[in-house]
């Protein structure tokens, strides 16, 4: 019942004033985001400006929060600006050799046939380490080791299979190629990007940064990452990530067993009101949505702890449509 009153309300809003002179204005958002009750932060950017900059019940939008799989995205990038640099070969590199070491014994022969992209598209075909099986891995002596011992649940390249461990892959990968921890590469390879932090980030027992997952930054911090986006890889005039890269990052790869949305390079691919929109998602609802044709940028983070199997992702995707609409509205008048 809430969320139809919710959607009711979205839906009746009144144009608001500023929106008459080309410029949206969604102050009225703000008053149904409130009404989430989970939300805790809601970010608005057009083309470089922040029109809504909202915290919720006592949080800030500049005090870092752990995004959960929304890091993922964060990985993708870092995983791309390496082929750039031409540290890693590319997508369709396989990973095989980076784990002489951690390889189990007697493997399955399919391990040979699993490439970075198939880390970066949820396509390993190896178990999911996320969901019931996330902390019997996590509480593993070693979680590289335990990923790629996990029995196979599909084929490299086939059906997604959304995996924590896959991304754990990628940071291993990057740890070992660059003799260099993953953080120091966001910071060395991110660090031009104006507003861009992490905060902190959880580590495996061996010390590698965990990919995709446990990071924090702030929802400010997230929208410079997704700025890095919307402007091609462009941040103050430079060169970041290559315009290639995000391309293949948003070509859809494969789809989600739970949501059938695709999916690319660890960005969620959704078309709303025919506008194509590009987003990284977070347990609790952790979302950052990138529209490129109406110069959007939307963050929205919500309490970690809480789930978004009761719909509660619907909701957001619903307030993030009525921008996109509201939006839409206005550059079709100017």
């Amino acid at each position: 019942m809430k969320r139809l009153i919710l959607a009711a309300l979205i839906a009746a809003m009144p144009v608001a004033a500023g929106a008459q002179n080309n410029e949206p204005s969604f102050t009225g958002f703000v008053e149904q985001a409130k009404l989430l009750g989970r939300l805790e932060t809601l970010i608005v950017a057009r083309d470089g400006k922040v029109l809504v900059e909202q915290g919720f019940a006592g949080h800030s939008t500049r005090r870092p929060r752990n995004i959960k799989s929304a890091s993922k995205s964060v990985m993708s990038a870092l995983a791309g600006i390496a082929i750039d640099k031409g540290v890693l070969e590319g997508p369709d590199q396989l990973i095989a050799g980076f784990f002489p070491r951690d390889l189990p014994a007697n493997f399955d022969p399919r391990i040979n046939k699993i490439t970075v992209g198939n880390l970066l598209s949820m396509q390993a075909g190896l178990g999911r380490m996320s969901g019931p099986n996330y902390g019997r891995w996590v509480a593993s002596r070693n979680w590289v080791r335990a990923a790629l011992a996990a029995p196979f649940d599909g084929e490299p390249g086939g059906g997604m299979l959304y995996s924590t461990a896959s991304t754990h892959l990628l940071s291993a990968i990057l740890t070992r190629v660059t003799g260099r921890s993953t953080l120091d590469l966001a910071n060395d390879w991110l660090g031009s990007v104006e507003g861009f932090r992490i905060a902190s980030w959880e580590q495996d027992p061996q010390g590698i940064y965990l990919g995709g997952n446990q990071m924090a930054m702030s929802p400010r911090s997230l929208l410079a990452f997704g700025e890095l986006y919307r402007n091609r890889g462009m941040a103050n005039g430079k060169r970041v990530i290559s315009e290639s890269w995000i391309e293949q990052s948003w070509t859809p790869r494969t789809r989600s067993v739970f949501s059938g949305e695709q999916y690319g390079y660890n960005w969620f691919i959704r078309n709303i009101e025919g506008h194509p929109t590009y987003y990284a998602w977070g347990y609790g609802g952790q979302m950052l949505y990138v529209t490129p044709d109406l110069g959007l940028t939307v963050v929205m983070t919500s309490e970690e702890a809480a789930s978004t199997r009761d719909g509660y992702r619907d909701e957001l995707h619903r307030l993030m449509t009525s921008i996109v609409i509201e939006t839409a509205r206005i550059s079709d008048q100017g």
